[in-house]
Order: structure tokens, then C-alpha cells, then sequence
């Protein structure tokens, strides 16, 4: 008779209790070699769009109902109290950006001399000015947050994202149809206008190759336009496993940079982070407002191209995370080799039921909660140990204290905004599943203790 399964109800139970309770029911014998302790599970903490927690807007004295920013340093905490290092599983932290709000410049310079620009948009001009409070609150805090991260000795990669840009603004080949009736407006550049964004150097002065967080870091193995791109390796599992965090819609010269990074390390299974790839159906289509590669063809590829010209080719990459449209999605694609790629989205920044609950009025323009983002961010878990690998992605409220399948309310309070064509049990089947790496071993070989 084959031993019955153990799993753990809660995101994180330490190895010794999950041990001890093998050992009670009478199923395998605890681990004792060195390899058998290597081959543990792990987890990835992928931490999706933040800025609406940091946002200086979104804090009690600029008449908040909450400091939002007190769920952001709650979720790293959390998160570093879970590193392997303490005891937890966690053993890499993967950030899809958007990691603040607002930009600190009306046009990006390098744009404008080259003929990129702007143009001036009632119905998008108010939503993210530049403002210095960028610099004196929303960087100095996500700063904070990610030195609790650095501290607990997690390695992390963090990917920019078009709010993460010195500037973000309308631009002038695709200006808002004003002749237009409002009622009669679509969300299309061809009525609304088109965003574009341009400069990196504020996300730089946080993130840059030549901070703290990553100078000297034996973890942190390469980089590109001065941390713009970033690459990381960790190991677990009985396998090093590569992390390319790259700039959103990356032009050919990223490309380049980054299948120079698989060469420099071959045959490691490779993940990649960037900032837009999937939308909310599961397809590699931008939002049609805020399409970098539409406007500006010669410096970016779209997600359709950059799965082409670098996912598609390069066997290593097996995973590809992204955020920045509001919601869930996933799909899995089959590269050249015929190994499956899977390509995961998620997107929390909308959700602020805990907003609601301490008194904030709805947005009187979306009629819904004011997002903030309420402790939600993925758990992906993996385990090698088997003739085939799995990944359990769970999405976990560090706010709320439980897991997404465990909120009886969780369908009522999100689902209707991010996939009103889902049922309830379909919206939740997309926030906890389990991928098979069926050709995993065939890509990379056994774990190597």
C-alpha cells in the first residue's frame, strides 16, 4: 500500500515538524545524507507590483485612511523570516517591478533629442505627475523594504517597470481624440492617447550594479546598463539556477546581453523576470495604452517578440514571470526543442479591500476600492527530488494571514475586477496550482548535490 501524502495546510511549516509528522503516520524515514537534505523543496517569492503600497498619495499624511507602506515592510519581513536562513524554505526573491509610483520627469531628454515627444492629455496628464516626493518617500521606502530582504542574506532580482522610469508621459504620435464624446471613449490609443517611458537613472539609484545591495555579492553574477538588466544564480534543489531580471520590452541590445549571460553559464535552468509580458487572457499582448514597442519599435521588442528572439531559442529558460497588468494569468509554450516554457502573470496592485475596511472611500473614478495591494504576492515551490519536478504556486496575503484558498470571501472581493468571465472556483484554480516539469531532467540533468 503506497504511504500516505503529508501536506502542509499552512505556507510554511518548518521541515523538522513536517518530519515529525511522517515519521507518526509510518511513512518514509526522515532524510539523513547530505544529498537527501540538498534535495528539500525551496520556494521563490515572487513579489508583484508595489507601488501603490510606497505611493506618497497612499500614506496617512496625505490623508490616507492607512500607511499603505506599512504592508510592503510587513510583506519583506515576512518574507525574510522565511529564508532558508531562518529556518523557511524561501531561497531567492523574484520582483517583477513597478516597485514605486511616480517619476520625477515630464519627458525623458534622450526621447525628446531623438524626436519622441510629448503631448498634453486631459485624460491622462493628472494620474502620475512628477513629483520630488518620488525621491524623499516612496524610493527611500522601497529601499528600506529591500534591505530587510538583503539582510536576511536572500539573493533577489529586481526587473523595472514603466513606473520605475525618470518619466512616463503622453506621447505626441498618438494623441487623445478630444473631438470625441466621453461616453463614447474606448481604453485605445486612438481615443486615449498613448503612454510612453523613458530613463533609468532613479531606478539606478536604488537598484543600480554598483549599490549595496549587489556590489561584491558572489550571487550577483552580471549586469547591463549599470543594473538596468541584472543576472543572479542560487542554488537549490541539487541545481544553480539562473535569474535574468530584464528592462520592460527589451530592445535587441538587452537580448544580446542576455543570451551572452546563458553562454558565460550554460546549461543552468534559467528564469526569467520582466515587467510586461502576459496579459490577463494568457496572451503576449501589451496594454494598449502603454505599448512601448508600438511607439518606439527601434529600442524595444514586444512580448511576442522577446519570446521569438530569446525564450523560444535558448533551451536554459524553462519559467518566465512578469506583472503590470492587473490580475492572473498563465500558459505554457513549447520552445524549439520542444520543451515547455512556462510563462506566469501576476498583478495585485488593484486589490484594497484593506483600505475599505479601515474607512477609505471607494475611487470615485473606478467605483471600487482604492488599490494598495493587501499583502497578496506568489509563493512558487518547488520540488526536484522526484523522476518529475513540480512547482506549487500559491498566492499568500502576508495582511491577511492566509492563502487565497483559505478566505471564504477571496472570489467576492477580487474576482469581478480582475476576471469577471471566471466563475468563482476557476478564479481561485488560477491563484493555486501545480506545474509538472515533465522534461526537466532531460534539459538539465539529475540534481547534483
Amino acid at each position: 500500500m503506497s504511504s500516505p501524502v503529508v501536506r502542509c495546510s499552512r505556507p510554511h511549516v518548518s521541515f523538522l515538524v513536517c518530519l515529525g509528522l511522517v515519521g507518526l503516520l509510518g511513512c518514509a524515514q526522515a532524510p539523513t545524507s547530505e544529498e537527501a537534505v540538498r534535495l528539500e523543496p525551496f520556494e521563490i517569492a515572487m513579489i508583484p507590483d508595489t507601488q501603490n503600497y510606497v505611493d506618497y498619495t497612499h500614506q496617512k499624511d496625505g490623508g490616507f485612511a492607512i500607511d499603505a507602506s506599512e504592508q510592503f515592510i510587513e510583506q519583506m519581513r515576512w518574507i525574510a523570516d522565511h529564508a532558508r536562513g531562518a529556518g523557511g524554505e524561501i531561497v531567492f526573491v523574484a520582483s517583477v517591478g513597478d516597485v514605486w509610483q511616480h517619476q520625477t520627469r515630464p519627458i525623458d531628454p534622450a526621447h525628446a533629442e531623438r524626436g519622441v515627444g510629448r503631448v498634453a492629455n486631459p485624460f491622462l496628464d493628472g494620474r502620475f505627475p512628477p513629483t520630488p516626493r518620488t525621491f524623499e518617500v516612496e524610493i527611500p521606502k522601497a529601499i528600506e523594504g529591500y534591505e530587510i530582504i538583503a539582510a536576511s542574506g536572500l539573493p533577489f532580482g529586481v526587473a523595472p517597470g514603466n513606473h520605475d522610469y525618470d518619466a512616463m508621459w503622453s506621447v505626441d504620435s498618438f494623441p487623445p481624440n478630444l473631438s470625441k464624446p466621453r461616453s463614447e471613449l474606448k481604453i485605445v490609443p486612438e481615443d486615449i492617447g498613448m503612454i510612453h517611458v523613458g530613463g533609468l537613472d532613479n531606478f539606478r539609484s536604488a537598484f543600480g550594479d554598483d549599490k549595496p545591495f549587489f556590489a561584491g555579492k558572489s550571487w550577483y553574477v552580471d549586469s547591463f546598463r549599470g543594473g538596468a538588466d541584472s543576472a543572479q544564480i542560487f542554488r537549490a534543489g541539487g541545481y544553480s539556477f539562473l535569474h535574468l531580471a530584464l528592462e520592460m520590452q527589451a530592445d535587441d541590445d538587452v537580448v544580446a546581453w542576455a543570451r551572452s549571460v546563458m553562454v558565460k553559464y550554460p546549461g543552468l535552468p534559467t528564469i526569467i523576470s520582466t515587467h510586461d509580458y502576459l496579459d490577463v487572457h494568457g496572451e503576449r499582448h501589451p496594454n494598449p495604452i502603454i505599448d512601448l514597442d508600438r511607439v518606439d519599435p527601434d529600442h524595444h521588442n514586444s512580448a511576442e517578440e522577446l519570446f521569438q528572439k530569446l525564450i523560444k531559442p535558448n533551451d536554459q529558460i524553462f519559467m518566465v514571470l512578469c506583472g503590470h497588468q492587473h490580475g492572473q494569468s498563465r500558459r505554457a509554450d513549447r520552445n524549439d526543442l520542444g520543451h515547455v516554457v512556462h510563462q506566469i502573470l501576476a498583478d495585485y496592485q488593484d486589490r484594497g479591500q484593506s483600505a475599505l475596511d479601515a474607512g477609505q472611500p471607494p475611487d470615485r473614478f473606478f467605483r471600487r476600492p482604492v488599490g494598495v495591494g493587501d499583502g497578496w504576492f506568489r509563493i512558487l515551490r518547488f520540488d526536484t527530488s522526484g523522476e518529475i519536478p513540480t512547482v506549487e504556486v500559491r498566492t499568500y496575503s502576508t495582511h491577511y494571514g492566509v492563502l487565497s484558498g483559505e478566505l471564504p470571501t477571496y472570489a467576492d472581493w477580487y474576482r469581478e475586477h480582475e476576471q469577471p468571465g471566471m466563475t468563482p472556483d476557476e478564479f481561485l484554480a488560477e491563484e493555486e496550482f501545480t506545474l509538472e516539469l515533465p522534461d526537466f531532467r532531460a534539459r538539465f540533468g539529475p540534481p547534483r548535490p
